[in-house]
């Protein structure tokens, strides 16, 4: 998933609030972005580890501007890259802003547009312990359960092996013949080839609700 801006999906409507049972699990909760997640948020995005393979925001102002706008998607529409909350002891203890998990819409001119996308984007301390699989886990129930989504798809940078293998973990399915270039990746730029993973409801429904 690049540092393309989120943007209102088109492929379903304006939902109202998400039941906030929906959105945790033991180990985490996905919630409405805070005043206080902006420099958690701002250290994330300033970090070259976390970066790596997503185009870097230059400025302490960008990444407020995105945490801003994807605040105030999820105050329109109900949804979006939620703000991920540790339950756990890590670090400064429990409540710890980890990143963001959940779902949007990208209006970027890509190839399978219209579509509704899953990410997620955690600080390193968060890394290796399964937490992006179990808050993407969440988010895949809303988009299909709450939101009625009939198809969740997953990109990244084709040199994204971490992120591909949580795509993995999910149930998510690559889709060779889809690789693409990123059209808010400069031409010639090392993460501009990316590849496309999709989950379909029914698949979905089989994996999670054995004879639906």
């Amino acid at each position: 998933m690049t540092d393309a801006s989120p943007t209102p999906a088109h492929a379903v409507h304006a939902a109202p609030a998400i039941d906030p049972a929906l959105l945790r699990s033991p180990r985490l909760r996905l919630r409405q972005w805070t005043p206080a997640d902006r420099e958690p948020f701002a250290a994330l995005a300033a970090d070259p580890g976390v970066m790596e393979h997503l185009l870097p925001l230059p400025t302490r102002a960008h990444s407020d501007a995105l945490a801003d706008r994807i605040e105030n998607l999820i105050d329109q529409q109900g949804w979006g890259f939620w703000a991920a909350e540790s339950l756990e002891g890590i670090g400064h203890g429990p409540g710890r802003f980890m990143g963001f998990i959940g779902l949007n819409g990208p209006t970027a001119p890509l190839p399978f547009a219209p579509c509704v996308e899953i990410g997620w984007r955690l600080a390193r301390p968060f890394w290796g312990r399964g937490l992006a699989t179990e808050g993407a886990l969440l988010a895949l129930r809303v988009g299909f359960e709450a939101l009625g989504l009939q198809e969740i798809i997953a990109f990244t940078a084709q040199r994204n092996l971490r992120s591909q293998a949580v795509m993995e973990r999910l149930g998510m399915r690559e889709s060779p013949s889809e690789a693409f270039d990123h059209p808010s990746v400069p031409e010639g730029h090392v993460l501009r080839r990316h590849q496309l993973h999709r989950l379909s409801r029914g698949r979905w429904l089989a994996a999670t609700q054995p004879g639906a």
